[in-house]
């Protein structure tokens, strides 16, 4: 994969000092360890600011991780475009049906090292479903799917445990959405409870378009009541006594 900010020369500990300050003068901490493998995809979310990118990049520094991240196409365009490339950006246009899920796990096979970053909200606007991209890369190139998460209630940011897909979608996102729905973005009133795309759900053909270690990894039991509770205990631990908590109630 291509030079980025986390690994070139130099700039790479200069960045990674700015990180650290700007993390400091925020009040922000960076928490969780990171997946004790070479390659997986990370979720960001909750995605309610602009200002998710900017605590990403600089947790993704202080803890030396190399990421690369999905962002929409307008992004990318003029002179930003190489800025948000050598940040570890990669263009999606979700105007166009591709093959995004294939190239990208392609990319996994082809690279001995990958975190890929995907935002599963695809938008700063409340949603009701998530985009399945993020799954289907990860089951589709046999890598964990790290739970990363930006809570601004606690100024805690970093990731929580790593799933290993079943394959079974639906059971494997109501664990996901366990860990999710107690985390504050900063706007709450702009996050919508994950859910992905039934087809016994009723939309309208926008939303259609539009629903396109010391690290712990845990393959999920078929025990729902057990497997929330491993989630709950482990937030617990990285965010403290007072942080929030995976609920166990639907």
């Amino acid at each position: 994969m291509r030079t980025t900010v986390f690994d070139t020369p130099i700039l790479r500990t200069l960045m990674r000092w700015a990180a650290i300050m700007t993390l400091k003068a925020g009040g922000w901490k960076a928490v969780g360890t990171l997946p004790a493998v070479d390659k997986y995809v990370g979720i960001a979310a909750p995605h309610t600011s602009n200002w998710d990118f900017i605590w990403t990049i600089c947790i993704a520094l202080k803890l030396r991780v190399k990421v690369f991240w999905m962002g929409k196409h307008t992004l990318f365009k003029g002179p930003a475009g190489p800025i948000m490339r050598w940040l570890g950006g990669m263009a999606i246009d979700r105007t166009k049906a591709g093959n995004t899920v294939e190239q990208s796990i392609a990319a996994f096979n082809e690279n001995e090292k990958l975190v890929l970053i995907i935002p599963p909200e695809g938008t700063r606007s409340k949603t009701r479903y998530w985009k399945t991209g993020f799954y289907h890369i990860a089951n589709g190139a046999g890598v964990p799917i790290a739970m990363g998460f930006l809570d601004f209630s606690l100024k805690m940011g970093g990731f929580g445990p790593a799933l290993i897909p079943t394959g079974d979608i639906e059971a494997d996102m109501e664990l996901i959405k366990g860990f999710y729905r107690n985390v504050s973005g900063k706007y709450p009133d702009q996050y919508g409870e994950a859910q992905i795309f039934s087809g016994n759900d009723a939309i309208d053909a926008d939303t259609r378009a539009y629903v396109d270690s010391s690290s712990v990894f845990f393959s999920p039991t078929g025990d729902m009541e057990s497997d929330l509770r491993f989630l709950a205990a482990y937030y617990r631990e990285i965010t403290g006594p007072d942080g929030p908590r995976p609920s166990l109630n639907a």
